[in-house]
This record gives C-alpha cells, sequence and structure tokens, in this order.
C-alpha cells in the first residue's frame, strides 16, 4: 500500500524547492506559500545560489519525475542569473519536467509561459551578440590607432637598467625587478635573449 501511495504521488506532483543564501535565514515564509500552492513534497538549501553544489537541489533532481512540476516561489531562489535560468530550462525539459514560478506567473507547460522563456533566451543571445560586436568594434578602433591588445611592451632601457644592478649589487632578481619596476618573468626573458645574441 505504501509503494502504491509512493508512485502516485511521484505522478503529476508538484515539487517545491526553497532556498535562503545563509544558514541564519529563515524559511518559513517560502515554505508556506510552497505548501499553500499544493506541493506535496520540499527540498531545501541553504546556500548561496552561485555555488555549484546545491544539496537540497540536487535531490531534488533525482527525485522528479516526468510530468511533475517544479514549484519556486521566485527565479531568484532557484537560479542566480538569465544564462544559469535557461541551462536549469534546459535539464528540466529533457526530463520532462514543468517548471512554475508564483512570483513572476510562470508556468513552461503553457504556451505563454514558454513564449516568455524563449524571448529570455532570445534577449541573453542578443545580448551576448552585442557584447562581441562591441569588443571586436573596440579592437578595430585600437588598431586603427596604433594600438594593439594585451599588455603594454616593457621599456628596454628598464631592462638593461635591472640588469646592470643585478650584475652589478648583491640585490636579488626579485629585488631588483621591483625596485626598477619590470616583471621578474620579462627580465630573465631578457637575459636569456642576450646570451642567445652573445
Amino acid at each position: 500500500m505504501t509503494d502504491k501511495n509512493n508512485k502516485k504521488e511521484k505522478i503529476h506532483s508538484k515539487i517545491g524547492y526553497a532556498r535562503v543564501s545563509t544558514t541564519s535565514q529563515n524559511l518559513d515564509s517560502q515554505l508556506d506559500i510552497l505548501k499553500n500552492a499544493g506541493c506535496s513534497k520540499i527540498f531545501t538549501d541553504k546556500i548561496s545560489g552561485t555555488s555549484s553544489e546545491r544539496k537540497g537541489w540536487n535531490e531534488l533532481l533525482n527525485y522528479v519525475r516526468p510530468k511533475d512540476k517544479i514549484v519556486v516561489t521566485e527565479l531568484s531562489r532557484m537560479t542566480r542569473s538569465l544564462n544559469h535560468l535557461l541551462e536549469t530550462v534546459k535539464v528540466l525539459e529533457k526530463k520532462g519536467v514543468e517548471l512554475i514560478s508564483i512570483k513572476e506567473n510562470i508556468d513552461n507547460s503553457t504556451a505563454i509561459g514558454r513564449a516568455f522563456l524563449h524571448i529570455m533566451g532570445s534577449i541573453h543571445q542578443m545580448e551576448k551578440e552585442l557584447k562581441a560586436e562591441r569588443a571586436a568594434a573596440g579592437r578595430i578602433s585600437a588598431k586603427a590607432r596604433g594600438r594593439v591588445g594585451g599588455r603594454p611592451p616593457t621599456d628596454p632601457e628598464k631592462l638593461e637598467q635591472a640588469r646592470i644592478l643585478y650584475i652589478n649589487s648583491e640585490k636579488t632578481a626579485i629585488e631588483v625587478c621591483s625596485s626598477v619596476g619590470v616583471g621578474r618573468r620579462t627580465f630573465f626573458k631578457y637575459i636569456a635573449k642576450l646570451k642567445r645574441i652573445s
């Protein structure tokens, strides 16, 4: 009888997920909302949304079955960014699981809910492409002005000054580089280059 009840619970069930960022915060308000929304089981986490290891969330993903609905009070309880939301939605779609967010009034089992998520996905893609276009335009503009990407080259006079100081003093390479203002790795490359030339 118990097994049958468990199986019934896992068919078309509403499964809640609640999260707060620290152990000192309270889950009660989220739990009340999720229970009122008809959730038969609720998984919880007390951990930052930026953490990739959320025990409660991982347990929820192992528990849900196709046609179940994951219910959250708001999307920020489940995901940490738009990109993360879209990745999560893909994971849920593969599992055949639907998503409901109470605050944003999203239910991706409906046409409006699916459309909203697709719009968010399109906006995210547009932002990525605009960012890439701006970066490319910046590189072209810099090149036109004679600038290239990466760190500016180290002044050869400073490298030579560091070499002379290194040879004629008891200072270590780190001390010499620090006092002259050159990178230690760059300094040793300069020394090696001079040795090859000589």
